[in-house]
Parts: C-alpha cells; structure tokens; sequence
C-alpha cells in the first residue's frame, strides 16, 4: 500500500508517518520508484502498536524506540528481552528518587525485605525495586510512611496482576508476538489497571463513607 492508504488505515497523518520512519520506530517502506514507498500490514502493526505506546501508555518517542528496539531483537532469549523491555517502561523519577536520607535507607530495607519474603528472583539493581523504594521514601518524607503496612496486599495483587499478563502472552507462538504481547499488556495494561483501580476505589468510597447521607 502506498503512504497515503497506511494513513487512511491507521488515521495517523503522513508527516507523522515519515517522523516516525526518520526516527528509526517504523521501518522505511519498499520503494517501488525513486519517490515511491510500498507499505505492507508489518508497517500498520508496529504503526498501531507505536500509537498504543503513546497515546495510551504515555511514552515519550525515545523511550518507544528502546521498547521497539527490545522487540526486533532477535538474540536476545525471550526471558531476558521481557526483562529488558520491562526495566525500559519503569518511569523515571528524577532527583526525588535519588535523595538519601533515612527515609530512602528505610524504603530500601523494606523493599529489600519484601523482595526475600515473597521469594521473588530479581536482578541486583531492578530498575522497579528502585522505583517502589522511590515511591515509599516519598510517602516517608510527606508523613505517610505508614502506607507501607499495604505492601503486602500490594504484591499480592500485583502477582496475580503478573500471573495473568504473561499467561495472556504466553499463549503466543511467535517470538515476536510474545514480546509485543508483554509490552503491549505492561504499558497500556498498567493504564487499564489504573482505570479500574480508581472505578473501584469510588465504589468502595460510597460502601465505606457515603452512608447517613454523607456523599
């Protein structure tokens, strides 16, 4: 198909496109004359799959060209490129991470703590066991420390959360769809978390605070 018909397909606009092709996230299409490209349903997947990860999943355009670049791999074995996808879509937190004071040695422990106890097999240095410390050093610093008491309902939720995602992909044969399978489910998944987290939190609001009239 030419440019224009993989515009039409996907509604993303062809300036877009050739972006998205000199950045290196979509392959150039097969030119069939000097100024003609031939574009084939390859290059409408990853198109819908680079929109997914950034409308939905809120990436920025560096971080879907390391996602995409974990996804072509093709060395890689299949375990280490989801882990090595997974650490790319871990966000960044900046400074507020990096402070040390006790309530970041405190976060630390715990984490530490919670990763021994649920025998999880993590890689030294876990961009998300950073991340969770990060988060937990934060709540300290603004007097929530406490927060920390639901770790363990977290994890379990989180587990179950984990258990499904790759069940879901594993049913893939593919390489190549497995990986895009968990990548897809992790970005746009944790969205999809996220919505139902708040949809529920506002049911169990009204169960617990909106009786006797109080809304």
């Amino acid at each position: 198909m030419r440019i224009g018909e993989l515009s039409r397909r996907t509604g993303v606009p062809v300036p877009t496109i050739k972006y998205y092709v000199r950045e290196g996230l979509l392959p150039p299409g097969e030119l069939s004359s000097p100024n003609q490209a031939s574009y084939d349903d390859g290059h409408e997947r990853r198109l819908r799959l680079i929109r997914a990860l950034l409308e939905v999943g809120g990436l920025s355009v560096a971080a879907i060209g390391d996602v995409l670049a974990s996804i072509d791999d093709k060395e890689q074995p299949v375990h280490k490129l989801l882990g090595t996808a997974a650490q790319r879509l871990v966000p960044e937190y900046g400074d507020a991470g990096c402070q040390e004071d006790a309530e970041a040695v405190l976060a630390r422990e715990r984490v530490a703590r919670l990763i021994e106890a649920r025998g999880w097999r993590l890689h030294p240095g876990n961009k998300a066991a950073g991340a969770l410390a990060a988060a937990l050093a934060s709540l300290g610093r603004v007097g929530y420390g406490s927060f920390a008491e639901l770790l363990d309902e977290y994890a379990e939720a989180a587990e179950r959360v984990a258990r499904a995602d790759l069940g879901y992909a594993a049913r893939r044969t593919d390489r190549e769809d497995l990986v895009e399978a968990v990548v897809v489910g992790t970005v746009v998944g944790d969205a999809m978390f996220a919505a139902l987290r708040r949809m529920a939190q506002v049911d169990v609001s009204s169960r617990l605070f909106a009786q006797g009239g109080q809304e």
